[in-house]
């Protein structure tokens, strides 16, 4: 049975480590489930969400050539798309970034205009901070 890219299958967890878990599958093969592709919100500790042993559903992302077999948990979970993008709409939003990215009209020579000017304010107000830090520090006095 060869192991293609889209393919649930069922596996069991082997190993655990702190960035993924490792995960047997049914021809013998051992591929990783990251820990960005275990559960749809964030997991800090992979153990509160598996153990050794485990029998998990896994969804193949990528085979490497070197044999490396990428896998997912949350993405084998069958749910509507409309399931999908609720979860994420209730991540934090993270102030005008977000509010940015939701503009789907913006051209790439406006993103890259706003994108040089925000470097250069934030490269400006980096060298105010730091150059003010640098005079009188450390020096001799009288």
């Amino acid at each position: 049975m060869s192991i293609e890219v889209g393919s649930k299958l069922q596996g069991k967890v082997t190993g655990i480590t702190n960035f993924g878990a490792f995960v047997e599958l049914p021809d013998g093969s051992t591929g990783l489930v990251h820990i960005s592709e275990v559960a749809d919100n964030y997991v800090k500790d992979i153990n509160d969400h598996l153990k050794v042993g485990d029998q998990v559903e896994v969804k193949v992302l990528n085979v490497e050539n070197d044999g490396k077999i990428g896998l997912s948990i949350k993405k084998a979970k069958d749910r509507p798309e409309s399931e999908r993008k609720h979860s994420h709409s209730q991540r934090p939003r993270q102030g005008r970034a977000n509010d940015r990215n939701n503009n789907k009209t913006e051209t790439f020579e406006s993103k890259m205009a706003r994108f040089l000017k925000d470097s250069e304010d934030r490269l400006s107000s980096l060298k105010r901070h730091t150059e003010s830090k640098r005079g009188g520090r450390g020096a001799r006095r009288g």
